[in-house]
């Protein structure tokens, strides 16, 4: 009789096979609940779509933007998009370099995640021109009239720093899930599904030289996309740090933005798995163990977040610098007081939830939280926005900004977009690495005690064949 040895990630896992059934399972038919909520993702799309004809017919005029407040939910979503792309490098990337083992299950929905996030981010910078048909003036290229962007303009880093992401998770995100399309490949007996993973996998095989520079070509993307984390969310950070605003020209605004964006982009993990967990039955590799530790997470960038909070108080009032101080007493007290209490609430005190571990395996109790966590990080950046535009330095031209429905409508047409895309991913791309759950599984063991081979389609996995 055969042994069976469980993983210490994974114990309700045991065959390689049963890896690759249960995974490429999420590409079969789905059930009525997929096809209620594409519905219900698309009407709000629709809703959406039809806010921004409205904006493109009838002008830039039909958003909420006043003078003083030329970037209102617009700008604020934008940040809080790239922010939530964060996490998939993230988790993909930096965990990857440090072998941390529960990783396996849930960096490919991040990395997605990522990919999806840019696309969203990328789409309000021309939503916000009011004329999207001359976005282009914001590309460096030789025109017939040498017109050049500011190259000193953060707003132009921006372009290339998102540009840049963009790119390299992207090309991360393919490149990790070859020999996982190679297997839905001789899986699928779909004609559009076979010509489409066939075309996707670049003809894999998993000879071990394949295996070999896959490895290699991992790491290396790996290295590369680390930095990212670290420069796109800082260079964002930049379009306030650079200015004089009051409550914007502060050098922690890098480390700040950062540790905000992974804060949100863990957070928007955990809220897109837990479904995904209970609506595909994948609780086999969505353990209480992956999410105790990515709630782990979500607390140490969460205190780091908050800490950032108390510095920005004790530096205004330290600096005194009059306007420094009374934009921050402004926003605790002011028009704007409940979105600056919604922000303290949801990013700073609901989180210390999360030191009991209780609270962390729970599914619902997480799921919650991270929901909170969200919602307080777009009003973090709305505060940001918002209150310093409106309250700057001369009084006469202090006034308060609302946002139209058309804005508010474009805004969760955008969570819409987001969800289309995922929702789409799930069901044609594998959403769990086949290839990388079989390295922290142990290998089956034949009568005589010999390590098998693993029963993939014939394939032999990087752990495997070592």
């Amino acid at each position: 009789m055969a042994t069976v040895i469980r993983s210490e990630t994974h114990p309700d896992v045991s065959e390689y096979g049963e890896v690759n059934r249960d995974v490429l399972s999420l590409l079969g038919k789905p059930g009525r609940s997929y096809y209620i909520l594409l519905a219900i993702v698309l009407v709000v799309l629709a809703i959406g779509a039809f806010a921004w004809f409205t904006q493109v017919v009838l002008g830039i005029g039909m958003s909420g933007l006043i003078t003083p407040v030329s970037w209102g939910a617009y700008i604020t979503t934008f940040v809080f998009w790239v922010g939530i792309a964060h996490s998939g490098t993230l988790i993909s990337a930096v965990l990857f370099l440090f072998r941390a083992r529960w990783r396996q299950s849930i960096y490919r929905a991040a990395e997605a995640m990522t990919v999806f996030a840019v696309m969203t981010a990328g789409l309000f910078p021309i939503i916000h021109l009011g004329r999207p048909w001359v976005f282009y003036y914001l590309l460096p290229y030789p025109s017939q009239r040498q017109i050049w962007p500011n190259f000193r303009s953060p707003l132009l880093w921006d372009v290339f720093a998102v540009g840049t992401y963009l790119t390299v998770s992207a090309t991360f995100f393919l490149l990790g899930m070859i020999p996982d399309i190679a297997a839905a490949r001789d899986g699928t007996t779909v004609p559009w599904r076979k010509k489409l993973y066939t075309v996707m996998s670049f003809g894999w095989r998993g000879t071990a030289n394949e295996w070999r520079h896959f490895s290699k070509a991992y790491l290396y993307l790996a290295a590369l996309a680390t930095p990212l984390v670290l420069s796109v969310h800082s260079v964002v950070s930049w379009d306030f740090a650079m200015s004089i605003v009051p409550g914007w020209h502060t050098t922690i605004f890098a480390p700040y933005f950062v540790a905000g964006a992974i804060f949100s982009g863990l957070a928007m993990v955990i809220t897109i798995i837990v479904p995904i967990r209970k609506i595909f039955k994948l609780e086999a590799y969505f353990t209480p163990r992956h999410f105790d530790a990515m709630a782990k997470m979500v607390l140490v960038t969460g205190m780091v977040v908050f800490y950032a909070y108390l510095t920005e108080f004790f530096m205004a009032w330290y600096s005194f610098e009059t306007p420094e101080r009374e934009i921050f007493v402004w926003r605790l007290t002011g028009d704007y007081w409940w979105a600056t209490w919604i922000m303290l609430t949801c990013n700073g005190i609901i989180p210390m939830l999360l030191w009991s571990r209780k609270v962390r395996v729970s599914i619902p109790a997480l799921f919650t939280i991270t929901i909170f966590v969200n919602i307080g990080m777009w009003f973090e950046r709305f505060v940001i926005i918002v209150t310093s535009l409106a309250h700057e330095y001369e009084p006469w031209q202090w006034r308060n900004y609302q946002p139209s429905w058309v804005e508010m409508a474009i805004v969760a047409g955008s969570f819409a977009w987001f969800a289309m895309w995922f929702l789409l991913f799930l069901r044609v791309l594998p959403a769990v690495s086949i290839a990388e759950l079989k390295e922290v599984l142990p290998a089956p063991l034949r009568r005589h005690g010999r390590a098998g081979v693993a029963e993939s389609h014939g394939r032999i996995g990087p752990a495997e064949g070592k």
